[in-house]
């Protein structure tokens, strides 16, 4: 099984629902957030940066500036990183952002994995 945390909002590269990481750029980039809530948020980040690798590609094509549409996943056995996420996930709530928790079996024609995540292209019935 594969989880995703998402917002309503979309990505410009994708047409998908943004991501947490992508949502609390624009969160912080507005100014509304108390500096403790803000603090945590990039605390929880920087440990992303170091117990998370970023995905050595997202697009499908191989090309050179291809279009980077795969989505982040995590694996269900990715449980540090999910118990994270859901901190995160609970600090973009607190600033009125809708969090939904997406899962699947089947997250799309896979172009990146490692032990925590993969990044899929999704198909037409795949979440997201």
């Amino acid at each position: 099984m594969f989880i995703r945390f998402v917002i309503a909002g979309l990505d410009a590269d994708s047409g998908r629902r943004q991501g947490l990481f992508q949502a609390s750029a624009a969160l912080i980039d507005s100014g509304r957030m108390n500096p403790l809530d803000q603090e945590r948020l990039e605390q929880i980040y920087r440990w992303f940066k170091q117990h998370l690798p970023v995905p050595a590609r997202f697009a499908v094509s191989q090309r050179p500036h291809a279009k980077a549409q795969a989505l982040s996943w995590f694996r269900d056995s990715a449980t540090e990183h999910i118990d994270r996420i859901r901190e995160y996930q609970n600090i973009l709530e607190i600033y009125g952002l809708q969090v939904e928790m997406l899962r699947t079996k089947r997250p799309g024609y896979i172009v990146y994995q490692d032990e925590y995540q993969v990044a899929a292209y999704p198909f037409s019935d795949t979440p997201c």
